[in-house]
């Protein structure tokens, strides 16, 4: 108790609330599909495995700990498309996510606004956020980076240039070059 935080109640219609959890939850389960996907792809290019996803998903299904409702789905969608990159291009996945995405942000912003801890939710949304996203924060740490150790930034009206900005108007002329390690 010696940390503070919102003490709130939740006030709207509760009902209404547990649909937009349901569908919370079941975008960030198919976020966690698409992600593990994503690690099983990346492990078979470094390793040179052979794998059949919609067969991984069947063995899945089979028994596993790891059981989903929507594990058919992941069979179909890689056997219409053996090359499918993410989950979340295929379109049964596309439009769930698309179905369920206000209910899940309703969530994960009410969740914070009483201070109610939803690492999951929250990390799986921010996950598609990126994932949707042309622009990252990746361009933000750049400008910080620059801003406290003067190691520039790439703008991206113009790749492959990169600049210094005196960000407080009191230090000088300073910049980083680039260096093998």
């Amino acid at each position: 108790k010696m940390l503070n935080g919102p003490n709130g109640e939740f006030s709207g219609d509760k009902t209404a609330f547990v649909e937009d959890i349901r569908q919370a939850l079941y975008a960030s389960k198919i976020v966690s599909y698409a992600q593990g996907f994503m690690l099983l792809r990346q492990a078979a290019v470094e390793f040179g495995w052979n794998l059949n996803y919609g067969g991984i998903a069947l063995m899945w299904r089979g028994g596993c700990i790891i059981r989903s409702r929507f594990l058919g789905n992941i069979k179909a969608a890689f056997d219409k498309n053996p090359a499918l990159d993410n989950l979340l291009l295929d379109d049964f996945f596309k439009d769930a996510i698309h179905n369920a995405q206000a209910a899940w942000r309703r969530v994960v912003s009410q969740a914070v606004l009483l201070g109610v801890p939803t690492p999951c939710f929250s990390t799986a949304l921010a996950f598609y956020d990126g994932y949707r996203s042309a622009m990252l924060p990746a361009n933000l740490i750049q400008a910080q980076r620059d801003y406290f150790g003067a190691h520039t930034y790439e703008l991206l009206s113009a790749p492959g240039s990169f600049h210094h900005t005196n960000w407080t108007g009191t230090g000088g002329n300073v910049s980083a070059s680039t260096y093998s390690a």
